[in-house]
């Protein structure tokens, strides 16, 4: 018999699995609280229900907990984790700790299917999505995740290729019977699924992120395929327009490559799309790889970049980038998976 995993499951879920048994809902509450907030990796060490009810669900049903298969250690001290689900997918997550933040940065795809040219992900290939239970045993299942104050939607994947599975994790972790992050700690990245999009905007109060590359359309479709079915001005649009609740943030990630889209030029067409909308602008170091003859734009360029878009109204960041020395980096992971 096939036992169902326990991590992934909501309340309400795991007392459909317990109720013909005789087993009230709190119960199933506590089940869910021993999980998501106590980290229990066996189902009779669950506290707070009754003995009857821990034999029974050992029965049917195990944690589904599954630690990390390896791990690479930075010289920053940020750790990249391989994990391998039980159906045998491959996908990493990194684990970057800093003085007032400790960010795990997760997947929610083993690959991709969006096809970015720059990504190392992508070249990977797809080879399926992850479960609700996949994604959040990635914050459960590391050494320091008791420790964790932030997680981002930022590793393997395309969260909005994938977004009931996104959805239902972000909801596990934001609940009061889940593990309690506040949604403003939690920030999901996509290159922009306009119909995913405009759910995930209505479902969840995460913060959202969107993969820029350019300004200009025929520009961003050359490297980002999503844009042809999908521009990103629409997507854009719809995130000036939506109604965001106090100290939700939406934000455009621009990775800046030296004479490619550093230009005056590319500026003036952040500006554009940017001016009077209250998305911030991440500005990030391209990381080449293997044969890439492209470099990253210099610091003195992404600082007159932040400059001048600070000076416009726009609220612009550098985001320094963490763990390139074991390909942990925005763009790279999958960089050592077969």
């Amino acid at each position: 018999m096939i036992k169902e995993n326990l991590c992934g499951l909501t309340p309400d879920e795991i007392y459909g699995l317990v109720q013909a048994e005789g087993y009230n809902y709190n119960q199933a509450v506590k089940v869910a609280t021993s999980i998501y907030k106590k980290r229990i990796a066996d189902v009779s060490q669950i506290g707070g229900v009754p003995k009857s009810l821990k034999v029974y669900l050992d029965d049917i049903a195990v944690t589904g907990f599954y630690g990390p298969a390896t791990s690479e250690v930075s010289a920053d001290k940020s750790i990249k984790y391989l994990f391998i689900s039980p159906e045998g997918k491959k996908f990493e997550s990194v684990w970057i700790p800093d003085v007032k933040r400790r960010t795990i940065c997760i997947s929610t795809q083993s690959g991709c299917r969006m096809g970015c040219p720059f990504c190392v992900t992508a070249k990977y290939g797809f080879h399926g999505n992850l479960s609700s239970g996949d994604i959040v045993n990635q914050v459960l299942s590391i050494p320091d995740a008791g420790n964790v104050t932030h997680v981002v939607f930022m590793g393997m994947g395309e969260p909005m290729d994938n977004l009931e599975n996104v959805l239902k994790a972000c909801k596990i972790m934001t609940s009061e019977w889940g593990m309690s992050f506040s949604p403003r700690n939690i920030t999901v990245s996509s290159v922009g699924i306009t119909p995913a999009i405009k759910e995930f905007l209505n479902r969840s109060e995460c913060n959202l992120t969107i993969s820029l590359y350019s300004p200009f359309e025929e520009e961003r479709i050359r490297i980002v395929p999503a844009e042809s079915s999908y521009p990103v001005h629409e997507i854009i649009r719809i995130m000036k327009d939506f109604t965001v609740k106090k100290k939700r943030r939406f934000s455009v990630a621009y990775v800046m490559i030296n004479d490619i889209n550093d230009t005056v030029r590319h500026l003036e067409g952040l500006r554009k799309i940017l001016g009077g909308s209250g998305i911030r602008v991440n500005l990030m170091p391209y990381h080449p790889v293997n044969d890439d003859n492209n470099s990253s734009s210099s610091d003195d360029r992404m600082l007159f970049f932040k400059h001048e878009l600070v000076i416009s109204g726009i609220s612009a960041s550098i985001r320094r980038s963490r763990g390139t020395d074991i390909s942990a980096a925005c763009g790279l992971l999958a960089s050592g998976l077969k």
